[in-house]
């Protein structure tokens, strides 16, 4: 069983920054797409950024310039770094990965999330 495990989230206040870890364990062979998705009370879960497994990024429009995602192979780990907070930022942020246990199939994992929230 995969297991992707979240954490860096907290209260952090308006402008300020945080840094979102994921933590991929388990049978893995390798790691495909991962990205963080955030869901914020009464909103569908909408994506924040993706990375390739050779570290092509996207964005979603709104957030370009204020996150950087990365990624760790070897350490089959994501990270999120989040600029500029603002309240509406407020939400769960969730990790995804694609993850291989084969050369073949690949299955998607999501983490427990971890809440990240901005004061004003």
């Amino acid at each position: 069983q995969v297991q992707l495990v979240e954490s860096g989230g907290g209260l952090v206040q308006a402008g300020g920054s945080v840094r979102l870890s994921c933590a991929a364990s388990g049978i893995i062979f390798s790691i495909g797409d991962m990205g963080w998705y955030r869901q914020a009370p009464g909103n569908q879960r909408e994506l924040v950024a993706k990375i390739t497994s050779t570290g092509n990024s996207n964005y979603a429009d709104s957030l370009k310039g204020r996150v950087t995602i990365s990624r760790d192979n070897a350490k089959k780990m994501v990270y999120l770094q989040m600029n500029s907070l603002k309240p509406e930022d407020t939400a769960v942020y969730y990790c995804n990965a694609a993850v291989y246990d084969n050369p073949i199939t690949a299955r998607m994992y999501w983490g427990q999330g971890t809440q990240v929230t901005v004061s004003s």
